[in-house]
């Protein structure tokens, strides 16, 4: 099933997307309520945060006070730590509970409010953020909590900045307006994204972008490469591959199409038709149907086998090229890639061919192969700069 991280930090309005994701028929989890309930009275959790803290964090009704509690590990970071390890575990193991017993082809959202400190954006197949302008937060929650100026401040503060959640979000969802704005932009992320991938995964189908069309450098490429190496590389633990972004979304300042393409390493192809591609399909990254190679330079060398895995998140195509680590292909993507990088001149000549090409090219596979003489005389010039560098993959 479909799983989606959401975040966002107090006061941005999280769990009114959340509501709303629920209205649309998602499977709500709410990480907050679940944390309560594994530290209810008679609980294992609670008997281990008394034994740890002292009976000073237990209300009159022998509950937990949670003010008495944060009072402890709020600044303190080894009590935080101590008591993390008692509840994030109990956390995790409930959270799979209601996820085993959601139905079959749910989309299930997990409503984290520290997603991006406890690093688990990772685990999802999409992770979403809500963000909200620090005055409109301070705003809230003066008004709808009762806090005063400072302590708003105070927990804004203790929380994850913006821009490193940015950084984990695949999706961005800004909330200074209302409510019915709001509910529009949730409403048009369930419809066109969020439906469509978990039929797409539960299919095992790849978004397949056509024909081409060429978007301007995108300075967010890598950063989005390196949420998707994030995915793949949590999919394929305990294996550390070798990933690599590859491709002309590598290249800083190049003109692409908006596909990231990514290399993983393995040691055969055999390993690649194995346990990995079924791992790679449930993450979100089925594998092409077909044959797939790699066009061999200097041509009449013999075709380079790869295997070829696409995204069936319709918002973010990609390109998974799975190649043997040493190998001719392998090589020559890594090459490629870093002599644009250090060559301004062949990059701005590449950028023009491109442009050149993508008017009479009606689809992919002719656009590729229009580039191939060029290619054939760029394989010379990287070889040569790789000699005269020492450059090494």
């Amino acid at each position: 099933m479909l799983m989606v991280g959401l975040t966002g930090g107090i006061g941005s309005g999280k769990s009114a997307v959340a509501a709303r994701l629920a209205e649309l028929g998602a499977v709500v989890i709410d990480a907050d309520q679940v944390a309560r309930e594994v530290v209810t009275p008679g609980s294992a959790g609670l008997a281990e945060i008394v034994a740890t803290f002292s009976e000073r964090v237990l209300d009159a009704h022998g509950a937990l006070d949670r003010a008495a509690l944060g009072a402890i590990v709020f600044g303190d970071a080894a009590a935080r730590r101590r008591l993390e390890a008692i509840t994030h575990p109990r956390v995790r193991a409930r959270t799979a509970e209601l996820v085993a017993a959601a139905p079959p082809h749910a989309i299930v959202v997990n409503d984290v409010p520290l997603l991006v400190e406890v690093g688990a954006a990772p685990t999802y197949h999409l992770v979403v953020v809500v963000q909200a302008a620090l005055a409109t937060r301070l705003a809230r929650l003066t008004r709808n909590r009762g806090m005063d100026r400072a302590e708003a401040e105070r927990r804004i503060a203790a929380q994850a900045d913006d821009a490193r959640r940015r950084a984990a979000a695949d999706v961005v969802l800004s909330n200074d307006g209302d409510l019915t704005e709001l509910h529009a932009a949730v409403d048009a992320l369930w419809c066109d994204r969020l439906v469509p991938y978990e039929e797409n995964l539960r299919a095992r189908r790849a978004v397949r972008p056509d024909p081409v069309v060429l978007a301007e450098p995108d300075p967010a490429w890598p950063q989005q490469y390196a949420r998707l190496a994030a995915r793949i590389r949590h999919a394929l633990t305990p294996a550390e591959p070798r990933i690599d972004h590859v491709g002309s979304t590598a290249v800083p300042g190049l003109a692409a199409k908006d596909v990231i393409d990514i290399q993983v390493s393995v040691a055969s192809l055999e390993e690649a038709d194995g346990p990995l591609a079924e791992r790679l399909a449930d993450a979100g990254f089925p594998r092409l149907p077909g044959q797939w190679w790699d066009n061999p330079r200097p041509a009449g060398s013999g075709r380079w086998e790869k295997r070829l895995h696409g995204s069936a998140d319709p918002g973010r195509p990609v390109h998974l090229h799975l190649r043997v680590a040493g190998s001719p292909g392998w090589r020559y993507a890594l090459l490629t890639r870093d002599h644009l990088r250090a060559d301004p001149d062949q990059r701005a000549a590449y950028l023009q061919l491109k442009r050149d090409l993508v008017s009479a090219a009606p689809d992919s596979a002719t656009y590729g192969t229009l580039k191939h003489p060029w290619f054939d005389e760029e394989h010379l010039r990287a070889e040569e700069w790789a000699g005269r560098t020492g450059w090494q993959p």
